[in-house]
This record gives structure tokens, C-alpha cells and sequence, in this order.
């Protein structure tokens, strides 16, 4: 038997007991189905032992699991008196140090995370935040990144990841364009409106724009490929175009149109590369950061 088995091991454990299938403690643990399914998988190597048989209804608990169910249960307060002993043994976050790099969408990285970074870096003088803006998936596993903001959910099994929620998208224009132009009742009024949207759609836009086939690149009165521009136009009154709705009410302002026309959902995770989950600075970063775009995706309305 494996004497150095990963407590994360036992936690997802215990999670699947509890919940019956991997699907449910992956949702209540906060990673991917994959990763519970990893962490079964090596528990059961290193303790020589099935743990649990398929079903019907979902997985099964053999008897060498639910043998072990109590003692799980019993690491899992201690862990947790552990962590809430060690909080409050150490209240002073700002001996936590090193350079840190998070990668983002361009509106993630320019528009919602620079307050976040701003109130890290007041908690943890000693930390270094370098920001990578792109579109384009930063490779965590090559360490091109330590922490990413992802819209689709990680397939990698080397990585943690921390679903966040859903980021919602609608319409929007400013409150002076649409007193000039007036506001569209219908999405077949924004036929006479001045629209902003992309020049190349992108496989995740064309996904997302499948149930709005109007959304196409000819009706758009003005292109371009960055998310920034796009924002940019919106906020200059030039148009209508689509926006995060949290960032619309509770940073810019914009005034949304058509919601219950028009609603495109991001779903949102958190990423880091496993060997870091013991780094404290890229810890302290990730919890971080996660707590403050779960209040962020929420809205103003949470706060």
C-alpha cells in the first residue's frame, strides 16, 4: 500500500460517497469530472482496492469504501481544524511573496481583473503579478502561464481547475446613442441600427451566435476582431454591440437592450497546473481571484 497518498485523493473520495456519481463531487468540489475520475482512479491503485462498481443510478460504494467512509470522514475535520488552526495562526498575508503570471481574455484582463490585482496587491505587497491579454489559450502545461481565466472547461487531467459560473452577454449601448436613435423594441429593429461585431468569426463566437443567425459578419455597420475595440465603439455611443452584463452594470455603465431577446452565457473556470497547488503566492493569487470573480460574475446586486 501507497503510505503517501494525496489527501485530495480521500477529499474526492469522500465527495463521490456523498454524492453518488463523479459528476456530483466534481460540481461540489469544484473541478473536472476527469480529475475526480483521476483521483478515484489512484486511490484505488495505491490502496489495491475497489472502491466503487457502476450502476444504473450511478456508482455503487463496495465494502472496502464504505469501510474507509469514517476514517475519510474524520481526515476530513481534521484537515479543515487544520486549515481554520492555521488562519488564524497566521493572519498576515503579506509574507507571501513571488511573481505570479495570469493569463486572460482581453475584457477579463483589461476591464475586470485590474481592481482584483489592485486589492491583492494591497493584501500581499510582496507578490508580482505579470497579466498576459490574449484571446488565445495560454499553454499552463508549458508553464506559459501559472493561472488562466478560461471560458470553456479544461480537458487536461495536470490541471486544477475552479468552475467560477456563468457570464452572461447581451446587447448594449449607451444611454445618449440610444436617446439619438431610439431603442429597438424587437431584433428586427436593429435592422435600422448601427451594429458592432466581429470581422473573423472565431469557432466559439460561431457556437455561440447559432441561435441569432442574424449576427453575421454583413450586418455588422463596424468590424473588428478585438474584444477591446468592440467595447471601445459600445462606450464611444457608436452603436449597439454585445457586452458582458456585470461589466455593463457595474463598471462602464451601458444600458442593455433586447434582454429578453438576446442572452448568450460564457460558462467561466479558474485554471492552474497541479504542481503549483503547493506554491503560496499562486495559491493566495488563485483563491483570489477565484472569490473575486464568483462576486463579479454574481453582479453589483450580490454586494
Amino acid at each position: 500500500m501507497n503510505t503517501s497518498i494525496p489527501w485530495e485523493w480521500y477529499r474526492t473520495f469522500l465527495a463521490v460517497l456523498q454524492e453518488g456519481s463523479l459528476s456530483g463531487a466534481s460540481r461540489t468540489l469544484n473541478i473536472t469530472q476527469p480529475t475526480a475520475g483521476r483521483h478515484i482512479a489512484g486511490l484505488e491503485n495505491a490502496l489495491g482496492q475497489a472502491l466503487f462498481t457502476r450502476s444504473q443510478t450511478g456508482l455503487l460504494a463496495t465494502d472496502a469504501a464504505l469501510a474507509l467512509r469514517v476514517h475519510a470522514e474524520a481526515m476530513d475535520n481534521t484537515a479543515r481544524a487544520l486549515e481554520r488552526t492555521a488562519a488564524n495562526f497566521s493572519r498576515d498575508r503579506a509574507e507571501v511573496r513571488g511573481v505570479v503570471r495570469v493569463a486572460a481574455s482581453e475584457v477579463v484582463g483589461a476591464e475586470v481583473l485590474p481592481p482584483l490585482v489592485a486589492r491583492l496587491r494591497q493584501a500581499c505587497p510582496n507578490i508580482v503579478i505579470e497579466l498576459m491579454l490574449s484571446n488565445r489559450f495560454q499553454d499552463l502545461l508549458h508553464r506559459e502561464a501559472d493561472i488562466a481565466v478560461r471560458m470553456v472547461a479544461p480537458q487536461q487531467e495536470q490541471l486544477i481547475a475552479r468552475r467560477l459560473g456563468r457570464i452572461e452577454l447581451g446587447l448594449h449601448a449607451t444611454a445618449a446613442y440610444l436617446t439619438r436613435q431610439g431603442l429597438p423594441a424587437t431584433l428586427d429593429d436593429l435592422a435600422s441600427h448601427a451594429l458592432i461585431g466581429f470581422d473573423s468569426a472565431t469557432p466559439l463566437v460561431r457556437r455561440a451566435l447559432q441561435a441569432y443567425p442574424r449576427f453575421q459578419r454583413e450586418a455588422f455597420a463596424m468590424r473588428t476582431d478585438s474584444d477591446l475595440a468592440q467595447l471601445s465603439l459600445i462606450r464611444a455611443g457608436a452603436g449597439i454591440g454585445i457586452c458582458q452584463v456585470p461589466l455593463a452594470d457595474g463598471i462602464i455603465p451601458l444600458q442593455r437592450v433586447l434582454a429578453a431577446d438576446f442572452s448568450l452565457y460564457l460558462d467561466t473556470w479558474l485554471v492552474m497546473h497541479e504542481d503549483l497547488r503547493h506554491s503560496p503566492a499562486c495559491k493566495r493569487v488563485f483563491d483570489f481571484l477565484a472569490q473575486g470573480l464568483q462576486a463579479y460574475i454574481c453582479g453589483p446586486q450580490a454586494s
